[in-house]
């Protein structure tokens, strides 16, 4: 897929961080923090929307407050790495719903995957039966996540310059 990058200039910026601190103002509060009349700022997150910089609109979700009380990442080396492998492997872990994030990596693994779950007992079981019924693995490792320190958004990465 061939993305062009899109120059985002002071106006936008402040859109995409006025929204990225509260997605449900309205298009006037929006107008009112940026400094624009509603009819170009509403143009402007139109023209962002459509350009996939904002790709959708989400809500945080409190995980405690929904009994997910555990994190854990996982670092995951293949037996192989062919296109078939990296995508089935791909796919099957969209397919978990413990699985809140997975990226491709370089280095010693292969992937590292963030695993949400109640407790240790789930954890086990989602490793059981998910996880290492998979084929192709040759190595895993886990890491227990004690507390955050900084959450971030991935908009925000946009953010710095």
């Amino acid at each position: 897929m061939n993305e062009s990058i899109y120059s985002l200039d002071k106006i936008d910026r402040k859109i995409l961080s006025a929204l990225r601190q509260d997605a449900r103002l309205t298009i006037a509060q929006l107008s009112d923090i940026v400094g624009l009349s509603t009819s170009p700022c509403w143009t402007r997150v139109k023209r962002l929307e459509s350009l996939n910089i904002i790709e959708g609109y989400t809500a945080n979700i409190n995980a405690k407050a929904i009994g997910i009380n555990e994190l854990f990442f996982i670092e995951i080396t293949l037996e192989r790495h062919d296109d078939e492998i990296l995508e089935e492997f791909s796919d099957a872990l969209a397919q978990m719903p413990e699985v809140v994030e997975a990226h491709l990596v370089t280095g010693d693994y292969d992937y590292l995957v963030k695993v949400a779950v109640k407790n240790a007992e789930h954890y086990e079981r989602f490793l059981r039966k998910h996880l290492y019924s998979m084929k192709g693995i040759r190595h895993t490792r886990s890491i227990f996540a004690l507390r955050p320190l900084k959450l971030e958004n991935k908009a925000d990465l946009m953010m710095i310059e």
